[in-house]
C-alpha cells in the first residue's frame, strides 16, 4: 500500500484504514448534502466529533 511503513511511507495499516475510512463518511456527508440537500443534524455533528477523537487518538501513539 501507498504510505504503508512496510514499503517506505509513515503510516501503519490501521493508521492508513482509518484514513480511509474517515475520507469516505466525509465526502458521502458532503455528497449527500449537496446532491439530495440532507441537512446535517446535531448527531452528525456529534459523529465528526468522535471522528476527531478516534484520528487523534489513532495518531496520537
Amino acid at each position: 500500500r501507498i504510505g504503508f511503513e512496510g514499503n517506505g511511507g509513515a503510516f501503519s495499516l490501521v493508521q492508513l484504514k482509518v484514513i480511509q475510512e474517515v475520507i469516505t463518511l466525509v465526502v458521502f456527508v458532503v455528497f449527500s448534502s449537496v446532491a439530495f440537500q440532507t441537512p446535517l443534524k446535531m448527531n452528525h455533528l456529534i459523529g465528526f466529533v468522535f471522528l476527531v477523537l478516534a484520528v487523534y487518538f489513532i495518531f496520537k501513539g
